[in-house]
């Protein structure tokens, strides 16, 4: 029961080979993780910007025409 105990209470050591393979699986998730994240908020803010554009040309008053003041 003892040597269960100390198997369980020491973690077994990780040769610099499978260090590195952790450290690579983590960066990779993390930088995954990063562009989908900037991937959803660029799709966001294009739709917003592309919904404020429509609004924008649905509301802007047609412009009147100067009248030329030779023409008096």
């Amino acid at each position: 029961m003892t040597a269960i105990k100390e198997e369980l209470a020491t973690p077994t050591k990780l040769s610099s080979r499978e260090k590195a393979a952790v450290t690579d699986e983590t960066a990779r998730a993390i930088i995954a993780a990063e562009v989908n994240s900037r991937e959803e908020k660029t799709e966001r803010l294009r739709l917003l910007r592309l919904q404020r554009e429509a609004a924008e040309t649905e509301a802007a008053p047609a412009k009147r025409k100067r009248r030329n003041p030779k023409d008096h």
